[in-house]
């Protein structure tokens, strides 16, 4: 497999049709810039639909890909190692943010095993069960994974776009729930960016004192060494300083821009398997929102290097596909909106001869 065979396979969402849609903005009762960037989402929204007007976001799904990372032994995330079999047992019983929201939103969520180190008799029924490997290699010392296990989670993450696809989602929110995941991917990020472990090292979605900030940072740095010479090739950096689940969340990413499906972006570790997706197709970022600013450094300079700018920055910090699916609603207003404010009617003209 190779990564950069997704440039010639994705395109950019239809210009005609967001002309189109621009031309009609013109035209409706509300002035022009009014709406703010609800105008842009609606347009945009136009292009990736080929509709003007746009349709109504009528099937959206939350899609959380699951995974544990040994890099998370070294006490670098503020829950346990190898816990985040917790994290999707509270998030399908209804007991986490992300749940909480969907469930009032009334948006399934999907939540795929992509690596979690645990016994599958610990899983609720409902998790769709496809793991690559039970947990990521410790990417400060050892490989994630091996680059035939990488490119069975690039196809994993493939196939779960095209059942969605397939089952008619019009849009995904995406997110990860998983334990240690903001190390490599802070990792990826800082590769690609050429940037210095401090300058991408955060504190993660639970929060993390000054030592463990030390940990994650020297582990950063180790796994950086060991990512700059795979800088060629993105499925061998998956490999080398990636894990299941992010290389799964890179495969769904490419495979929803082939299948023309918009998806937001939630927080640090969808924003690096994002830019891991730019560097294969540099189109493909124009089918991604960034649902918000999650405070994550390497989130930031990730977003800044793909041009995406977050929809909201609410100090949202949970992850877990929570800040992506804040976003959501405005996405679905920019979508009524723009399809359901009326024209201006056209004044007419005075007949010659009119008293009046």
């Amino acid at each position: 497999m190779n990564l950069d065979d997704f440039s010639d396979l994705i395109e950019r969402p239809d210009s005609g049709m967001r002309r189109d849609a621009e031309e009609r903005r013109e035209r409706l009762i509300v002035p022009p810039g009014s709406l703010g960037r609800l105008d842009e989402l609606g347009e945009w929204l136009s292009a990736a639909q080929a509709s003007v007007p746009v349709k109504a976001i009528e099937q959206p799904r939350v899609v959380l890909f699951a995974g544990d990372h040994g890099v998370a032994e070294l006490g670098v995330s503020g829950r346990e190692s190898g816990s985040a079999h917790e994290l999707v047992r509270a998030t399908l019983e209804g007991a986490s943010p992300v749940a909480v929201l969907a469930r009032r939103m009334g948006v399934p969520v999907r939540i795929v095993d992509a690596s979690l180190d645990c016994d599958p008799e610990l899983l609720p029924e409902n998790v769709v069960r496809r793991r690559v490997r039970r947990g990521s290699g410790r990417i400060d010392v050892e490989d994630a994974l091996t680059v035939e296990e990488a490119e069975a989670a690039v196809r994993l993450g493939m196939a779960v776009a095209d059942e969605e696809a397939d089952s008619g989602t019009d849009l995904v929110v995406l997110g990860d729930l998983s334990v240690g995941g903001t190390t490599p991917a802070s990792t990826l990020i800082a590769a690609l960016c050429g940037t210095d472990a401090s300058v991408v090292t955060g504190r993660g979605g639970a929060g993390i004192d000054d030592l463990a900030w030390m940990r994650k940072c020297a582990a950063i740095r180790d796994a950086l060494r060991r990512a700059r010479p795979v800088l060629g090739d993105q499925l061998e950096l998956l490999a080398t300083v990636g894990g299941a689940d992010l290389a799964a969340t890179t495969g769904f990413l490419l495979q929803s821009a082939v299948r023309r499906m918009p998806v937001i972006l939630d927080g640090v570790v969808s924003a690096a398997c994002a830019l891991v997706g730019q560097r294969a197709a540099f189109r493909a970022p124009d089918w991604w929102l960034a649902g918000q600013l999650s405070g994550e450094p390497a989130q930031a300079k990730a977003l800044d290097r793909m041009a995406l700018n977050p929809l909201l920055d609410h100090g949202v910090t949970v992850g877990e596909g929570t800040g992506a699916l804040l976003a959501l609603p405005l996405v679905q207003a920019s979508a009524a909106l723009a399809a359901e404010l009326p024209e201006r009617t056209e004044p007419v003209e005075p007949v010659e001869g009119d008293t009046d």
